[in-house]
Order: C-alpha cells, then sequence, then structure tokens
C-alpha cells in the first residue's frame, strides 16, 4: 500500500489532512492509449514526426506540445500565507492549491516547483532556464524585495507572461473592491485619501495601480511610519514608492497621524490597527482589512466606524480574494500568445471584475464571488483586448 493511501498516517481523521492524503492534484492524459496504434501515435515511432516538426520551426510548440497552456508555479517559501519564511517542502501544499485554482477557474494547466534556494541569482538562472517548458511563469510567496529584482529581470529576459501573483493578483482585486466601494460612498478616485499599512510587496502593488487608477493623495507606511523621502532607511524600492506618494502631498508621521481624515485603509501588513485610530477616519470610510487569518482591523470593529469592509476571508463578505484575477488573467493573456502581462491588462481585469458587481453593488457586496461562473470569461476577455491593445498579444 503507498502511503498516500495509509489510513494511519499522523493527522488521519482530521478533514484538512484528510483532504491534502497524497497531494491534490495528478497529470491525466489526453490521448487514448487503448491499444499499439495509440501507443504508436503518441510516442515512438509517430511522436518523432512532431518533434522535427518542431525542431525546423520551434513555434510549432504552439500547436503541438501542452507549453502554451500551463503555467510554472515558482517559490522559495520565503514569505507563505501568513506563516513567513517556512521553506520549500513546507510551501508545496500551497503550490499544488494555486495549481488546483489555476485549473478550476481559469482551465488553465500549472505545475508546482518549489526551489531549494533564496539567492537570486540561482532563482533567476532556474527559471530562465525552465521557461522553455512553460506558457507563463508565476511567481508565487517569494519574499520583498527580492521578489521586486526577480520579477523585473525575468520579465526583461522572458517572453512569455511574468506574473507575481502576491503583487499583482492583490492589486487587481483591490482595485477592482475600491472602485465599486468608492462609487457606493460618492467618492472620486482624485480626491479621495487612502492609507496603506505595509509596503511588501502586495503593498507596493496595490500603491502602483492605484496610482495608475488616478488616486493620488496616497500614503504608504511600514513599521517606522509612513513612506517619506525624509526617511533615512528607505529601500529603494520604498523611496521610490516614497516619491510618488506622501512626498506629493507632505504626508509624514506615523499610521496613526495618516489615519486622520482619510477616507479609505487597505491593510496588508498583518499586526492590529487600533480601533481609535479607525474611529479617526472619514465618515463613510472604507476598511480593506486583508490579513490572513486575522485582519488588521476585525471586522466588527470596522463597522462601528466604516461604510463599506472587506477581509481576505472567506467567512466575511466582500472577501478580496487573488482567486478572482490570476486564473483569468494568465487565461486571457494565453489566449493571445501574450508576451507579457502589461499595466493595460491588469487595468483591464480589474475594470471587468468591478462591473460584474452591477446592479448588486451594496455595503455587503462590492466585488463578485469566486464561484460566479461569469468571472474568469469576463477578466480573461478583457485581458486579451487589452492585449492586443497594448501590442503584446502575437495573434
Amino acid at each position: 500500500m503507498a502511503v498516500a493511501d495509509s489510513p494511519s498516517h499522523p493527522h488521519a481523521g482530521e478533514p484538512v489532512f484528510d483532504l491534502h492524503l497524497g497531494g491534490k492534484m495528478q497529470i491525466v492524459s489526453t490521448a487514448p492509449l487503448e491499444g499499439p496504434e495509440d501507443l504508436s501515435l503518441a510516442y515512438t515511432p509517430g511522436v518523432a514526426l512532431v518533434c522535427e516538426a518542431i525542431a525546423a520551426d520551434p513555434s510549432m510548440t504552439q500547436h503541438y506540445t501542452w507549453v502554451p497552456n500551463v503555467v510554472a508555479i515558482v517559490s522559495d517559501g520565503t514569505a507563505v500565507l501568513g506563516l513567513g519564511d517556512i521553506g520549500p517542502a513546507a510551501a508545496m501544499p500551497v503550490m499544488e492549491g494555486k495549481a488546483v485554482l489555476f485549473k478550476q477557474f481559469g482551465g488553465v494547466d500549472a505545475v508546482p516547483i518549489c526551489l531549494d534556494t533564496t539567492d537570486v541569482e540561482e532563482i533567476i538562472e532556474t527559471v530562465a532556464r525552465l521557461a522553455p517548458s512553460f506558457g507563463g511563469i508565476n511567481l508565487e510567496d517569494i519574499s520583498a524585495p527580492r521578489c521586486f529584482e526577480i520579477e523585473d529581470r525575468l520579465k526583461a529576459m522572458l517572453d512569455i507572461p511574468v506574473f507575481h501573483d502576491d503583487q499583482h493578483g492583490t492589486a487587481v482585486v483591490v482595485l477592482a473592491a475600491l472602485t465599486n466601494a468608492l462609487k457606493l460612498t460618492g467618492r472620486d478616485p482624485g480626491t479621495t485619501r487612502v492609507v496603506i499599512s505595509g509596503a511588501g510587496a502586495a503593498g507596493v502593488a496595490v500603491a502602483r495601480i492605484l496610482l495608475e487608477a488616478g488616486i493620488t493623495d496616497l500614503a504608504v507606511t511600514d513599521r517606522k511610519g509612513v513612506l517619506n523621502s525624509l526617511r533615512a532607511d528607505l529601500t529603494p524600492v520604498k523611496r521610490a514608492l516614497a516619491v510618488d506618494t506622501a512626498d506629493r502631498y507632505g504626508r509624514s508621521g506615523t499610521l496613526a497621524d495618516a489615519l486622520g481624515g482619510a477616507d479609505v485603509f487597505i491593510g496588508l501588513s498583518g499586526g492590529t490597527v487600533p480601533e481609535e485610530y479607525v474611529a479617526t477616519m472619514a465618515p463613510d470610510s472604507i476598511v480593506f482589512g486583508l490579513a490572513n487569518p486575522t485582519p488588521e482591523v476585525h471586522p466588527d470593529v470596522a463597522r462601528r466606524h466604516a461604510r463599506v469592509v472587506a477581509t481576505g476571508r472567506s467567512d466575511f463578505p466582500n472577501q478580496i480574494n487573488n482567486v478572482l484575477a490570476f486564473p483569468g488573467i494568465f487565461r486571457g493573456a494565453f489566449d493571445v500568445h501574450a508576451t507579457a502581462i502589461t499595466e493595460g491588462m491588469k487595468l483591464a481585469a480589474a475594470e471587468a471584475l468591478a462591473e460584474l458587481v452591477g446592479e448588486e453593488l451594496s455595503e455587503e457586496m462590492i466585488i463578485p464571488s469566486p464561484f460566479d461562473p461569469r468571472v474568469g470569461p469576463a477578466v480573461s476577455s478583457a485581458v486579451a483586448e487589452a492585449a492586443r491593445r497594448d501590442g503584446v498579444a502575437r495573434r
């Protein structure tokens, strides 16, 4: 009996462990293998004809292999969920889960790859060498600031989409939810004041996409307060963000200082924001506490002061869940054989998500459910169209 089939595994009887027994995915053949003729077509000698055709014209791999429909999910296990640096082996259940979500919600095949290195150069070299086997690269759970350099350099090296979901998937869904929250509260992006707690991968990406969407009065905070150029302790990424955010309006000080009179709080840092801070925000405020499993502001507390509340959890309304974005984004990119995922494609995905809510818009519904069957097709269609507009589509 295989280990995976054993009824006496260490956590037998615990539903979560029982579900994960033997892993959550498998490879399934799409070709019949019922007899010698099938075998001769799927493997030798027939497969040699396909190999020769691809050798003569490498673009044929787009037609006669699974490459254009498969994503590599690459992690080094340094920033897994809210667990932190737990290593590549412990990261695998999350990567398997991501692969299952790609398939279920986007019809995209995915292979989880956990690397036993945290060295930037080694990660980049490894992914670049693996790239011919994949139509896209989804970087996952790689800690900041290394994740920024890894993504940027791979994007420059490869002619396939490279996407760090912790950054951009989060940013897309946050923008979609915020678009509807602003509509609900009668706010204009150009005059809305936003505070983001957390200057890691997600915080930086959310700030950047909000700037792209027209929000200019934006302060990003880390453990030492608001990012601004007066601080001497900023990394290059944080310093560049400070110039484009708090510096514009002379924002400085602590998180408490930033929240006074703010319209929107977006938590991407963990920790706890005291209720008295939230109470100083503007009337009809918007609070997104996205840390999992414990939001920065518990929804029950947030609702005492805010009109619109969202979390990253599935047991409260308005779940900001990346699964709303990444399957459809890759599906749309693959449908047009895109060479990259552009800012325009991300903005299009967010707009498509926001529009799906339609007449159901309310304080309890600012973002569609991941199980809404319209989500994947709407996002993929919008992304494909944006890829054509942005000149990265190959068909």
